[in-house]
């Protein structure tokens, strides 16, 4: 993304990991490597934690379709209960859903922005020359920062998932549109 003040950001996907079933070994090796990792970054990073309850109701059309598409009285008895318990189940109990992003920095300017750049340039070609070389290097400087922050969360037994335009335009509406989650799915 580029802010209007002309800085970049990338937004990564992290999986998560279960901590809570690692041995104790384990769970201060991902501690001292996560802490490695903080430690070694030059630039600062944005983690950002968004919880959303989980909302079954794809899944449970899905087996609606099925139940319909099954020839066997057995299958659809067993397809019918499954999906009572998968019901009852989250309807009892709030099952959250996390997704976990790194937003990570590039506090250089747009291309071309400054006045000193511009008044230093005697033609457009030039100036559209420099602002293209201007932004390959902002952006390769954003890419070695993704490739840190990626090497060392890989260390903890993390992995990420760069998001891409359309990615970053869902993430946007759901932070500022939360009740959308909630309404019904047109079938």
């Amino acid at each position: 993304m580029i802010l209007k003040d002309g800085s970049m950001r990338a937004v990564v996907l992290a999986t998560s990991i279960n901590f809570a079933l690692k041995s104790t070994e384990e769970q201060e090796s991902v501690i001292y490597q996560f802490q490695n990792f903080l430690n070694s970054l030059d630039f600062t990073v944005q983690i950002y934690i968004q919880s959303r309850k989980l909302d079954i109701r794809p899944y449970v059309a899905l087996l609606e379709d099925r139940l319909r598409a099954q020839t066997s009285d057995l299958m659809k008895i067993q397809i019918s209960e499954y999906m009572m318990f998968i019901k009852g189940l989250t309807e009892g109990s709030n099952i959250m859903t996390k997704s976990f992003f790194l937003v990570i920095p590039y506090a250089g300017s747009l291309p071309g922005k400054g006045i000193s750049n511009m008044l230093k340039k005697k033609d457009a070609e030039s100036i559209q020359k420099n602002k293209n070389d201007e932004f390959e290097e902002i952006k390769n400087q954003i890419e070695q920062r993704i490739s840190v922050v990626e090497q060392g969360l890989a260390r903890c037994g993390v992995k990420i998932a760069r998001l891409g335009s359309e990615e970053l335009v869902e993430l946007f509406y759901r932070i500022f549109n939360p009740g959308d989650a909630e309404k019904p799915i047109k079938m």
